[in-house]
Formats: C-alpha cells, structure tokens, sequence
C-alpha cells in the first residue's frame, strides 16, 4: 500500500510500543524507514519488541517509562531525540481500562485511568511540542481513542471521559499548533480480533459473534488496520489533515444491535 520510503528520515515516539496496536503501529513506521522509540512500563517487552524490530532491519530503540509520571515522558523523548537526532511523529497510544459499573468505581480506579489515558496524552504532547515544532517534515501527533469516548461507554466511564478528553484535547492543540506546523489528529478502532483486549473480554467471554454483528463490516478489525492509517495521518499523504478523528472501526459507530 505504502512505498518502503513513506517515513523515511522521520523519528517517531511510540507509548505503550511494547505490544499491540502499539508494537503494530511502530513496526510499520520502521518498515517504511522511520526510526522508532517504544516507550513502555514493561522493560522487558519493549526491549525485547524493538529487538524484533531491528532483527527485521528497522531501527528501533525501547525505554521504559509510566506515561502517568511527567519527567520520565520528557526523558523519553529527549533519549529520542538524542537517539535518532530529531522527533517527528509522537503517537500516544498507552491506555488502561477495566470494567466497572459507575457506582462502585472507585476514586482511585477513576485516576488511574484518568492518569494514563488523558493526563498521559497530554504529558506526550507538552514534552514533544518544541521538538515536533522543529521537524522538518512538520510534527505529526496521533492519539488513540474510540468512538466509546464520545457515544458514551456503559461500565467504563473512566475511560470513555479520558478518551473524550483526548479528542477535545487534540482538537484544540490542532488550532493551537497549526501554525507551528504540527498536525494533530486521533484514530478510533474498532474490535480488533487480534489484539489482547478483544480477545479477553469479548471472544473468551462468550460475546465475540454479538460483537462483530455490531459493526456494518460484520466482522473484527486487524491491527494492522490501524498501523495503515497511522501510518497515513504521520506521513505526507496526510499532509493536510489536522484535528480529524480518523474512525477504523467497521462502521460500528453507525449500527445498533440489541444485546
């Protein structure tokens, strides 16, 4: 789909890299000839993620880091500029969710995903501002969220309100940064059939047939659906492109299926 030299030359900051959607994302980015940084709290899944990367012949390097604590983020993307001598694209893609009912969340069950999810986004975005305003190619930002945040998500209003947050976040810094030439957009999976999450609470729950009926494709998305279009929104083929929430899920946002 994407020539080998799409990304070529540009750096880019992957949170929650060791895994995933992640790992997909900057495994992509290197194949088409960025360098990458994977920044996770597992050290060694991200070593051992960028490892893979480099034994493929991309150029990868990992650091761990709680995007929850603001001076390990800008030592994360200071080792990235130091590393690869610029930062052109930062994707925040490190999340955390579990599910409860409203009334019995606790406080401290609300910040954490709060802290994660919003605070770290925007901890990604405040660090890497005066890097990504110095890129050459234009600084590309590209937060994951899901439609959830902004329909509402029953027994998960911890995250649904975080990831609203980023939307409204992103669009604002979008206004903000454009004339710094820094793009700022969001992409929405889907259920993505390969990824831990799908797997743990849809498929081995007994919901799996229900949760692909809910999207308009009638089946389960693939990571590497969302690799393809962050690797569009961070390259010159998303050259102007800012501020869109870019939906990769199926048309389920558009379709209603009683459970």
């Amino acid at each position: 789909m994407f020539t080998n030299d799409t990304l070529e030359g540009r750096a880019a900051l992957i949170t929650g890299g060791g895994s995933g959607i992640g790992l997909e994302i900057a495994t992509a980015y290197a194949r088409l000839g960025a360098s990458v940084m994977l920044v996770g709290r597992n050290e060694e899944r991200v070593q051992a993620a960028a490892s893979a990367i480099v034994a493929e012949g991309g150029r990868a390097l990992a650091l761990k880091a709680d995007v929850r604590n603001y001076d390990e983020v800008k030592a994360a993307v200071d080792a990235t500029v130091e590393g690869f001598g610029s930062l052109d694209i930062l994707v925040n893609n490190a999340a955390g969710n579990f599910v409860c009912p409203t009334a019995d969340l606790s406080p401290r069950g609300w910040q954490t995903v709060i802290d994660i999810d919003l605070n770290g986004t925007f901890y990604g975005c405040h660090a890497a501002y005066s890097h990504l305003k110095e890129s050459r190619y234009g600084g590309s930002i590209i937060s994951i969220i899901t439609m959830l945040g902004v329909s509402g998500w029953p027994q998960a209003a911890h995250a649904a309100a975080a990831k609203g947050g980023i939307l409204s976040l992103s669009r604002t810094l979008a206004v903000e940064w454009g004339g710094d030439n820094i793009r700022v957009n969001t992409i929405s999976p889907g259920p993505i059939g390969d990824t831990e999450g799908v797997q743990r609470m849809y498929i081995e729950g007994g919901r799996g047939e229900l949760e692909q009926k809910k999207t308009a494709l009638g089946r389960f998305g693939k990571k590497e659906d969302i690799a393809n279009a962050a690797v569009y929104l961070a390259s010159s083929l998303g050259a102007y492109v800012t501020g869109e929430n870019l939906i990769v899920d199926g048309g389920r946002w558009l379709k209603y299926v009683a459970a």
